[in-house]
């Protein structure tokens, strides 16, 4: 179909990932000059869970999500998460469907998250199998919605050494299945050993593929100082996920400075979309999505200046 070649060359020319993924590059190989005026410091796009809360209430359906987001708040970038559609992962007109609609309002889908699909780190190797199994339609979708990875968990269990070991053999598994498809397989600090920094950038360099990276996201580091843990992360980061919880009087977020955080991402080499991830519960959630948004503009604007 013509949408599907014209939607590939949109990601192409916006982000050279899909490029990057097929020939191996590293994440250089994706981002361009910061002195280019013609594009972006980096871009944003806006994560589905953002709208979680409306999605549950049936208030946003998953089909009209893109749309939302680029009527709403004029993004041209989405991470979608496989929960509102997690039994239309091989639906192909479903997913055609989702395709179109994100196409003709000029919206690129990223990535997808995955949850719910078993532990890629299970320490029983056919429980570690199966899940790589699961995991692997949502690579075949993610590939039809024009998206350039999925991104999962590291769960595993064991001693620290033990799990880094086991998460990398299913995180193994799973990107040699999506290599021939040009996909990646991102890992996001989400728990357990994965908000540790150099646990997941252990892993990252025991898997050794270059279509395997993370995505790491600002406010899923716990007790491990979460600057130190970015900074860590962005050599294997194939994307980005800007968490927000509050904001002050001055619309900064009260946890994590946006522009220290940022400046450690365009400083690792990244240009290409940092995902809204809003989730705080004493705004709605539209709203913290346009705070954020705003925060990410005004740091970008910023950082265009001092470089």
């Amino acid at each position: 179909m013509n949408h599907n070649s014209n939607r590939r060359q949109f990601l192409n020319s916006s982000l050279g990932i899909a490029a990057g993924l097929a020939v191996g590059g590293p994440l250089s190989s994706f981002a361009f000059s910061a002195n280019d005026k013609k594009k972006p410091l980096y871009k944003i796009s806006c994560t589905e869970y953002s709208l979680h809360r409306m999605i549950s209430a049936k208030k946003l359906d998953n089909l009209d999500y893109a749309a939302f987001i680029r009527k709403t708040f004029d993004l041209d970038g989405v991470e979608y998460w496989n929960r509102p559609f997690f039994t239309k992962s091989e639906d192909k007109k479903y997913i055609a469907d989702m395709r179109k609609r994100a196409d003709d309002v000029g919206v690129a889908g990223t990535v997808i998250l995955i949850d719910s699909e078993g532990d890629l780190g299970a320490p029983d190797e056919a429980k570690r199998i199966d899940a790589v199994n699961r995991h692997k339609k949502w690579v075949v979708c993610a590939k039809q919605l024009g998206c350039h990875s999925i991104r999962v968990n590291a769960r595993s269990k064991g001693s620290y050494e033990e799990q880094q070991v086991l998460a990398a053999d299913g995180l193994r598994r799973l990107s040699e299945f999506a290599k021939p498809l040009e996909m990646g397989v991102i890992v996001e600090n989400h728990g357990g050993n994965s908000s540790n920094g150099e646990w997941l950038a252990g892993v990252m360099k025991m898997v050794d593929l270059p279509n395997c990276g993370t995505l790491p996201d600002f406010g899923n580091f716990g007790s491990y100082d979460r600057y130190k843990g970015t900074r860590e992360l962005m050599p294997f980061a194939k994307s980005v996920s800007a968490k927000a919880h509050e904001f002050d009087e001055k619309g900064n977020e009260t946890k994590t400075d946006f522009y220290k955080i940022m400046k450690i991402v365009v400083d690792a080499g990244y240009h290409g979309y940092v995902g809204i991830e809003f989730e705080g519960g004493k705004i709605p959630e539209v709203e913290g999505v346009k705070l954020t948004k705003a925060l990410l503009e005004r740091v970008r604007e910023r950082l265009t200046k001092s470089t």
